[in-house]
């Protein structure tokens, strides 16, 4: 069994910042892929961003710029750091994360979510 835990989500105002966590635990091998995505009301999820083992990053367009995503491979954890926070990036960030577990099955594992919300 694999678990996450988020963190970090909250309310801040136009222009701030919010760092994000998300650490995976349990039966775990190894942990290819990390990454968030984000849902908005009445949107789908979409890409935030993602980082592999080997710190190779793949971005969503509106954030570009404005994020940064790392990792920390001994502690199996991912951040995701928010700048320029702006009222659309108000949305439920979700953890997602894949990788291989103690019998050699892959996984996909999401998190449970957490709330961003940027507004005066």
């Amino acid at each position: 069994q694999v678990q996450l835990v988020e963190s970090g989500g909250g309310l801040v105002q136009p222009g701030g910042s919010l760092r994000l966590s998300c650490a995976a635990s349990g039966t775990i091998f190894t942990i290819n892929r990390m990454g968030w995505y984000r849902q908005a009301p009445g949107k789908q999820r979409e890409l935030v961003a993602t980082i592999t083992s080997g710190h190779n990053t793949n971005w969503g367009d509106s954030v570009k710029g404005r994020f940064t995503i790392s990792r920390d491979n001994a502690k199996n954890t991912v951040y995701l750091q928010m700048n320029s926070l702006k009222p659309e990036d108000t949305a439920v960030y979700y953890c997602n994360v894949l990788g291989y577990d103690s019998s050699r099955v892959v996984f996909e594992k999401w998190g449970q979510g957490t709330q961003v919300t940027v507004s005066s």
